[in-house]
């Protein structure tokens, strides 16, 4: 290979991530026509970008790379978004009916639905200790814990032991709270353990009600969950992408907007 053509592939490189820090994400086949090269060479590039960890390859395309695959503390994510997952939490709430068996996923944002519950007849499965603390009080709120193993920096039970409970369960509706949500990659979380119970409560659940403020959208974190064609409802705040909210709605999902 000529040193013209090294460099050449250096700068094409260089424009492909300067376009996914301005947007977020981008795809092969408008890299191929703008840089005027193969579909297959804009794909070798995305791949060896992927392996410097520079980008996450999504189908048709590429997103940015972002610190939401770090595992935060559930006190380090209360500080950020506050407002918006309080506004969300509220709207979820009104999703919930008299009556219903529902699952509250571990997290910030499905821990203000509990605050805003006005329901009777309620009953909540749930792995997240904050969330059985915050209803331990609650008169009209029966609650199911599963076993398993404490996650310290989600408060969450996770393991075969809360995954064997949760497979007795039948529910109506499912809030789960997510890490990453990409309408090409679909929704992710940092955690392999949480991931995979997060799959379980997606298969007993009815209705999958994803609770996600707006700053989660075109982000990947590192354990897969599910695709979006697995999701119903998803409940965020104005802050969404009109791309990604076009997207949810051709998928046939509604898109509640907490205001």
């Amino acid at each position: 290979m000529s040193i013209k053509n090294k460099k050449s592939t250096v700068q094409r490189r260089v424009i492909i991530l300067e376009k996914l820090d301005q947007d977020g994400q981008v795809d092969v086949i408008s890299l191929s026509k703008e840089l005027g090269v193969t579909e297959v060479t804009i794909r070798n590039d995305l791949a060896r970008l992927e392996q410097k960890n520079m980008l996450i390859r999504a189908r048709g395309g590429a997103i940015k790379v972002d610190r939401v695959s770090a595992d935060f503390t559930l006190s380090d994510k209360n500080r950020h978004h506050y407002e918006e997952k309080s506004r969300i939490g509220k709207a979820a709430a009104e999703l919930i009916e008299d009556g219903d068996t529902i699952i509250l996923d571990s997290g910030t944002t499905t821990l203000e639905i509990t605050k805003n519950l006005r329901v009777a007849g309620l009953t909540v499965i749930t792995n997240a200790l904050n969330v059985v603390n915050q209803l331990a009080d609650h008169e009209h709120v029966a609650v199911i814990v599963p076993g398993g193993f404490l996650r310290k920096n989600s408060l969450s039970l996770v393991g075969a032991g809360a995954e064997d409970s949760l497979k007795n369960y039948f529910c109506d509706k499912l809030f789960l709270a997510v890490d990453g949500i990409s309408a090409d990659f679909g929704l992710s979380t940092p955690n392999v353990e949480e991931a995979h119970l997060n799959r379980i409560m997606i298969a007993i659940s009815k209705k999958v009600i994803v609770v996600t403020d707006s700053s989660k959208f075109n982000k990947r974190s590192l354990a897969f969950i599910a695709s979006i064609s697995e999701i119903d409802v998803v409940v965020t705040d104005e802050g969404i992408p009109m791309e990604d909210r076009r997207k949810l709605e051709n998928a046939g999902i509604e898109v509640v907007i907490a205001s």
